[in-house]
């Protein structure tokens, strides 16, 4: 493993030797509330992360023989329905280690678009898939209407009994899904240590019962994992990594650059969906916050603006990004090196970054653990469902003008669909500000590619920083750190009417329903823009209507 910094300043070297002087390392490791903030509360019960191997190693053996049970019984696949930190990680797990040979595929809903969740249902056969229900306070709304549609929907196929043991659930002890799930005689119940956070729970039963149905080697995971914790266990900051990473990367942001940009090696490429989370939701907030910039395309360095630090994260042997960070290099600005030996290792970079997020709060004087502005747009999602629940219908925005089956709703007043962009970033400024892409659209390898094409064009000609999640995922991740940061930021929604629809039910394994996802993601979007604007940050909302992709290719086209 190698970890390497360029251009590392006098401030910054002070501020690592700081870290030693107020005895940061030890005092983390001491379970020290004061580190972060004058009270215990949402600190002192969200430490657990920091005994993870002892506590999971316990688990070990109840999870090997309950993979085994499932093998033998001839399961081919499992569906985990999550959102955030119990979904991030065992995507990571997936895309990066692959499926063993008789172990189970595993595939991840985050997505409350009615069209991914048929699309679920229709290529996995229901006899042989496992599904997983996780969710640490066993109320996540995405996540409970999953495991509705789908109990429901294997009831009526396999019947209720029989459904019942394809479910299972990871969750925390006393939650509402540990209840409902002993009440619909779930298959298995995982219950997780409570005092470990959500984004900070990828080493526990979260991450490693999904690892394990993929047939990943949990000894050989854990030994690289505890190797890494012995290094962050020194008090030394030249020999400890993630109090290094952490104080460096806190450091920069105080002094305002904070556009933390990835270029991971395309085997690691999936850790960067599970670090936007870790990073913004814990370090944005106050006014502050580090923005991960995660799969941004690559273009020449002038083109970056000097709020940049990037962070080269490769496995050995691979060279995809070497002339772009040699590129880097030559510039002035920061770049930190981290190479990995094997895939195993990805266990200990889990850690590495979690301790070094922690770091980086104490620099930024920020709580990492807590989630202020997370619930912001929760509650008004829930206000569009009560009102729909009422009047039969979401409340209506006035499009600003209507062109080729695009509607537009923003303040500014544009009459021609190519000024869209130019009147909504005229004030975006390069070196400070950012755009995000928030795509409340179905999860599509071509609609990817599409929104991909509509960042880069943002991107070369405003010559900022640019972030592009799908909905309602990433309220779950960057959503915090959009609302909580100091509002430098930008904001493009995009939604589309989806093709078609599927209800959710009100009960698991009953048939009525009062809602849709369709209309439970149309509210979400309509929640997340009435946080943002609550907020005063700067929202283009776009409707794509029913051609999606090729009204993305009319908005590149608009960008000149």
């Amino acid at each position: 493993m190698k970890f390497v910094i360029n251009n590392l300043s006098e401030e910054i070297s002070k501020n690592l030797l700081n870290l030693e002087g107020e005895r940061i390392i030890e005092r983390i490791w001491e379970k020290d509330f004061t580190v972060w903030g004058n009270a215990p509360e949402e600190i002192s019960n969200r430490l657990g992360w920091l005994d993870c191997v002892d506590v999971t190693k316990k688990s070990l053996s109840e999870i090997n023989s309950f993979v085994e049970e499932i093998r033998k019984e001839g399961f081919t696949d499992a569906l985990l329905m999550g959102m955030g930190g119990s979904s991030l990680t065992p995507e990571v797990f997936r895309f990066t280690f692959g499926v063993k040979k008789d172990y189970l595929d595993l595939q991840v809903l985050d997505s409350t678009h009615p069209e991914a969740i048929l699309e679920y249902e229709n290529k996995l056969d229901p006899s042989k898939t496992l599904y997983i229900v996780s969710t640490k306070s066993g109320g996540t709304v995405e996540t409970m209407s999953f495991m509705k549609y789908f109990f429901t929907r294997l009831s009526t196929k396999l019947g209720k009994e029989e459904a019942s043991k394809h479910f299972i659930a990871i969750t925390d002890p006393g939650s509402g899904l540990e209840e409902t799930a002993r009440k619909l005689k779930f298959r298995k119940i995982f219950l997780n240590d409570p005092d470990i956070g959500g984004r900070f729970s990828a080493l526990s039963l979260f991450g490693i019962v999904p690892a394990a149905l993929l047939g990943i080697d949990l000894t050989k995971l854990f030994e690289e994992i505890s190797n890494m914790i012995v290094e962050c266990k020194k008090p030394k900051v030249s020999d400890n990594s993630g109090a290094k990473l952490g104080g460096i990367i806190g450091s920069l942001a105080n002094e305002g650059v904070d556009k933390l940009t990835f270029f991971i090696s395309p085997k690691l490429k999936y850790l960067g969906g599970w670090l936007e989370q870790l990073i913004a939701e814990s370090t944005g907030k106050d006014g502050k916050g580090i923005l991960p910039v995660d799969l941004e395309p690559t273009v020449p360095v002038s083109e970056y603006g000097s709020d940049r630090v990037f962070v080269y994260l490769k496995i050995a042997g691979d060279n995809f990004f070497d002339n772009k960070v040699s590129e880097i290099k030559s510039s002035s600005l920061t770049l930190i090196e981290i190479e990995v030996n094997n895939v195993y290792q990805l266990g200990a970079e889990f850690f590495r970054w979690e301790f070094a997020t922690a770091v980086a709060g104490y620099i930024l004087n920020v709580q990492p653990f807590d989630q202020p502005n997370v619930e912001s747009a929760k509650v008004a999602a829930r206000a569009m469902m009560k009102e729909y629940k009422e009047k039969g219908k979401l409340p209506e925005l006035k499009p600003t003008f209507e062109s080729n089956g695009i509607k537009i709703f923003t303040d500014s007043k544009i009459e021609n669909p190519n000024d869209i962009f130019s009147f909504f970033l005229s004030e975006c400024k390069s070196g400070k500000n950012y755009v995000t892409i928030q795509a409340y659209l179905k999860p599509d390898n071509e609609t990817w590619q599409k929104l991909q094409l509509l960042r880069l064009k943002i991107l070369q000609k405003y010559k900022v920083a640019t972030t592009l999640g799908y909905g309602p995922r990433f309220l779950h991740s960057t959503g915090q750190l959009h609302k909580g940061d100091s509002g430098n930021g930008f904001f493009i929604q995009l939604i589309s009417d989806a093709q078609s629809d599927a209800a959710i039910p009100q009960e698991p394994g009953m048939d009525d329903s009062s809602i849709s996802f369709g209309t439970l993601i149309r509210a979400q979007a309509l929640g997340d823009r009435q946080a943002l604007v609550d907020s005063n940050r700067r929202v283009l909302r776009i409707d794509l209507g029913k051609r999606v992709n090729n009204n993305i290719e009319e908005l590149i086209q608009s960008i000149k």
